[in-house]
């Protein structure tokens, strides 16, 4: 009796192992979601401008945001002399120090700016007026700054700026005391100190200006024919919803391109406010008094400008496309709308609306469309 209980239990063990059903299958993981940096991958890398929170942990959802969407990134203002170099021999680097790291941290192709530049600039230079002692005064300072990060930059704004809208020279102590050729000086030290892998570009804003476009061109043959070493050149993208025209700012990428310059468009961002008394470009001494009239959507921005927002970025991305043998990197010029610099240009306390990502660092509509070329 007890033997067949054995070979029962047996035979009844051996019919629940094969009944048991089978472990289901894992379920597929979920592919990616695309993002800005692996759309235009194999066209130009794109990148934000950032400002000292969303590098050094104090906005962690912007920096979560850079870290996804970008693979090129640009400082704000830690790099500019008087920031970085207010007083002769005084460096402040820890602000620096962490850009650098996050973007090494994140694999980022790293944006220097700027080295040279009239504007945001240490006092103590502005009191310099003899040529040797302002030339010495370049050089320590890009030896120091641009030295510090050789082989962690991979690209520097040598020269930021230096051209009136005619394309002739602007004056600046630079200028003034060293003339044009503190252009030519700034780029050989620049090459000097951040070694020869290094990029180094001209960056100014209105580039698609015939003028300017070609007194750039025509400065950085000379900087060339001096022995010094331009490799690209930055287009600021300071836009409206209404210009610059499409078929001008590509004659600018056309033109630079035949000069043989890697083009980048940087500093892009699309402003949907009034533009005060017809402003133009991106002077950042011009302040004015603000109105409701220059301030209209305060509490939200309308469908309609939503959509004129979007397909302005559709057109400026689709252009990009075309010319993506030429242009190397599109960086905006902020991180979301909260971020931009044009809540407080030309006139304080306005509520802007330029970028790609909202005050809440959620995809506006402008993006969808931006990402809706490479679908």
């Amino acid at each position: 009796m007890q033997l067949r209980q054995f070979f029962a239990l047996g035979a009844l063990a051996v019919g629940l192992t094969y009944c048991a059903p089978s472990t289901p299958p894992a379920p597929a993981a979920a592919p990616e979601e695309p993002t800005l940096k692996s759309a235009f991958a194999g066209h130009f890398t794109v990148g934000a401008a950032l400002g000292a929170p969303q590098f050094t942990g104090q906005d962690t959802a912007a920096a979560q945001l850079v870290a996804r969407e970008y693979n090129t990134i640009t400082p704000e203002n830690v790099l500019k002399w008087g920031e970085v170099n207010p007083e002769r021999g005084v460096y402040n680097w820890e602000a620096p120090d962490a850009y650098v790291q996050f973007g090494e941290d994140h694999n980022m192709f790293i944006v220097g700016h700027t080295l040279v530049w009239h504007s945001q600039l240490a006092e103590y230079v502005k009191e310099i007026k003899d040529p040797e002692l302002l030339r010495a005064a370049l050089k320590e300072h890009i030896d120091a700054v641009a030295g510090r990060y050789q082989g962690r930059i991979d690209g520097w704004d040598v020269v930021n700026e230096a051209l009136n809208e005619d394309g002739t020279l602007r004056k600046s102590v630079f200028s003034d005391v060293l003339g044009e050729d503190f252009l030519t000086d700034a780029f050989k030290m620049a090459e000097e100190a951040a070694g020869p892998e290094t990029e180094l570009y001209y960056n100014d804003y209105n580039m698609w200006n015939a003028d300017k476009r070609n007194g750039a061109i025509r400065i950085i043959n000379k900087i060339r024919e001096n022995g010094g070493r331009v490799d690209g050149v930055g287009m600021q993208g300071h836009y409206s919803l209404s210009g610059p025209s499409i078929d001008t700012i590509e004659q600018s990428i056309r033109a630079f391109a035949d000069a043989g310059l890697k083009v980048m468009i940087t500093e892009l961002d699309v402003t949907v406010l009034p533009n005060p008394w017809d402003l133009v470009g991106a002077e950042v001494s011009q302040n004015f008094e603000g109105s409701p009239f220059m301030n209209p959507y305060p509490e939200g921005l309308p469908d309609s400008v939503q959509t004129a927002l979007a397909v302005r970025y559709e057109d400026l991305f689709r252009l990009f496309l075309k010319h993506s043998d030429d242009i190397t990197r599109v960086t905006l010029w902020g991180v979301n709308d909260g971020h931009s610099w044009l809540n407080g240009w030309p006139i304080r306390g306005r509520t802007n609306y330029p970028l790609l990502f909202d005050r809440q660092n959620g995809k506006k509509l402008a993006y969808e469309r931006v990402m809706a070329l490479k679908k």
